[in-house]
């Protein structure tokens, strides 16, 4: 009986694998091979111009048909099976914290020289001080212990001899 509602689990499973667009797997157990959940006969019974990004190809991938490190084409689908993706990832943080840095600077820079539109809402809320006047409510709500610690006068505390 048991054998009946897997094939039934399964051939629901490759209605869905066969109607996808874009499949990503990403069954990734550490030290062991990755397990297989898309079968050889699953994608060739894809649409054309499927796609497979298979992220757990480091263990041998999570499709039958996935070669790790290499993109390839079984019939009409197109199997991505990188390695090592979190390397890759490293480089995309900078690379957009580096856009976001340039497109800030971008706002603020006209001509080679700093112009603040104090209407844009970005700017207005980047901006902590200006022309010695403080701007960002925040940063005056977390000034004020810094604030009142100066304002009181240092306790001198006792030393007692070793």
């Amino acid at each position: 009986m048991i054998y009946g509602k897997v094939n039934k689990v399964a051939d629901v499973l490759t209605k869905h694998i066969q109607s996808a667009d874009l499949i990503i797997t990403t069954a990734a157990i550490p030290g062991k091979a990755s397990p297989k959940l898309i079968s050889h006969s699953q994608v060739a019974g894809m649409k054309a111009g499927s796609v497979i990004v298979d992220l757990s190809a480091e263990g041998g991938g999570n499709c039958e048909d996935t070669r790790p490190g290499e993109t390839t084409r079984i019939g009409n689908v197109t199997i991505v099976a990188p390695l090592n993706v979190p390397s890759l990832l490293g480089e995309d943080a900078s690379e957009l914290y580096a856009k976001n840095q340039y497109n800030l600077l971008a706002l603020i820079m006209k001509n080679n020289v700093i112009e603040i539109d104090w209407s844009d809402e970005v700017l207005a809320k980047t901006v902590l001080t200006h022309a010695g006047e403080n701007k960002a409510e925040a940063s005056d709500e977390a000034a004020k212990p810094v604030a009142a610690a100066k304002k009181r006068p240092a306790k001198a505390e006792p030393v007692t001899p070793a």
